[in-house]
């Protein structure tokens, strides 16, 4: 198994629990089997704040929401947070970059815009569920 670290944006988690067959689930179902995922007690309270929206309330029940989340715990590394970084407008953008160079991730997968146009920050490639599977081979 590679030692390949990756950090996902809230909004690819929340892609690939709601539709298992999108681009983010099969990035996600990837890099479960062939890298290590990273996360932090930020990104878990943001992730579960998000899930519990009421627009999501359609598509998942609390209980696949929990077991969701609980998977994620168990399958992932936790990082703490070790270095502030101001880059981003948006500060929950900024945790996202603190967990990746806290962590040593290689790559930030995300489908945010003021995210992907800072690729690469610090060796840190930060790209979209689309480039990351049409680019597999080399990653």
């Amino acid at each position: 198994m590679s030692n390949r670290r990756y950090v996902f944006d809230t909004n690819i988690f929340v892609g690939a629990l709601l539709f298992s067959t999108g681009k983010p689930a099969q990035v996600f179902q990837y890099v479960l089997r062939q890298g290590e995922i990273l996360v932090s007690f930020e990104l878990l309270e943001e992730l579960n704040e998000v899930l519990r929206r009421e627009k999501f309330s359609r598509y998942i029940t609390s209980e696949d929401r929990e077991k969701f989340l609980e998977a994620l715990i168990e399958r992932s590394i936790l990082v703490k947070l070790t270095e502030k970084i101001q880059v981003c407008r948006d500060l929950k953008d900024d945790q996202i970059l603190e967990l990746a160079i806290s962590g040593s991730a290689k790559f930030i997968i995300t489908g945010d815009k003021d995210l992907l146009v800072l690729n690469p920050f610090r060796d840190v490639q930060i790209i979209t569920p689309e480039a990351f599977l049409q680019n597999i081979e080399s990653i």
